[in-house]
């Protein structure tokens, strides 16, 4: 795992150019990859699984943005010195793309499945937690102790 070091200087030569794309391809490529693992596993139901590779992730997205500034700031002299492998990065770009829309889609529903579940025991718990009877039922006392005053205000 190599990830694009952020470079300062212009793109001056066809090497330069193919160099710096190879490595941003790179990149991009081991990123996917981290993202497609997480998504299959969180998919499966696997979250901690699918969770395990954070730090790899966010050190390849930490590569991928200086590596897309670079791109950024020197597209013109890439467009001139390396159209292929540009035109080839474009392509590959569209489907990184696609795997990142994907992957945060799983995330979201992943997210609400377990707010859901949350929501749900302390609504239960609560429900638990009321006293039972016949007629008017008072309003539930909290489980936790009596609150302490200070007179230091």
């Amino acid at each position: 795992m190599q990830p694009v070091r952020q470079e300062r200087r212009s793109i001056a030569t066809r090497d330069e150019a193919e160099g710096f794309l190879a490595s941003f391809s790179r990149t991009m490529g081991e990123l996917e990859e981290v993202l497609l693992h997480e998504t299959r596993e969180i998919e499966a139901g696997r979250i901690r699984s699918g969770l395990s590779q954070e730090e790899r992730k966010s050190a390849l997205a930490a590569g991928y943005l200086r590596g897309l500034e670079h791109a950024r700031a020197n597209a013109i002299a890439i467009a001139r010195f390396a159209p292929e492998a540009a035109s080839r990065l474009k392509d590959a770009h569209h489907g990184f793309r696609a795997a990142l829309e994907h992957n945060q889609q799983v995330l979201a529903t992943a997210r609400a499945v377990s707010e859901g579940l949350v929501k749900g025991v302390a609504e239960e718990m609560a429900r638990q937690a009321r006293p039972s009877g016949y007629g008017v039922v008072p309003p539930a006392r909290p489980a936790t102790g009596p609150l302490v005053y200070s007179g230091r205000f």
